[in-house]
């Protein structure tokens, strides 16, 4: 019984990643930066992976320094290679490991494109196409994929629309 009451207890750090990513969206990303930090000095480095990966996650999009982006980016990818399924289950609201490779793959190309690192860009573009199969049929999952699209397009990598994939819903006449 206890274990379940505490299964379903909210995560008190995945709550406070949330109050500084709102922080962030509304407009203030060096306060943001400041609280990312003061959290990421709290988790350290073996902290919990899920709270690494999705501090991380977000601290990226706080960053004004593409560099400092594509470090942030590759601190997430490196904690959900730690991650498993049974941890994300612990988490309310949680998703398979493999959903979150589409995104961090594509945020790691989309870095390296802002870097002039064109191979690795579609590299990672590649990857995050490759991992979006473990996506569902969601909002969520369609917008990550017309990203991965968009990102395809802009990289020329051929394929995006007419291989079978997905790319932009056809018009009809």
């Amino acid at each position: 019984m206890t274990e379940r009451q505490e299964q379903a207890a909210p995560d008190a750090v995945m709550t406070r990643i949330g109050q500084v990513v709102m922080l962030c969206h509304a407009g203030d990303r060096e306060e943001a930066r400041h609280r990312f930090l003061a959290l990421w000095a709290e988790l350290g480095e073996d902290g919990d992976p899920l709270h690494r990966c999705t501090l991380a996650h977000y601290m990226a999009d706080a960053q004004d320094d593409p560099c400092d982006e594509l470090a942030w980016d590759l601190r997430a990818l490196t904690a959900a290679e730690e991650l498993t399924d049974d941890r994300l289950t612990r988490h309310e609201g949680a998703l398979a490991v493999r959903a979150l490779y589409p995104s961090l793959h594509l945020n790691l190309a989309a870095d390296y494109v802002r870097l002039g690192r064109t191979d690795a860009a579609r590299s990672h573009v590649r990857r995050a196409r490759r991992a979006s199969a473990g996506l569902g049929q969601d909002s969520y999952s369609d917008g990550v994929r017309a990203e991965i699209s968009r990102l395809e397009l802009r990289l020329g990598e051929g394929g995006a629309a007419g291989d079978g994939g997905w790319g932009p819903p056809r018009q009809r006449p």
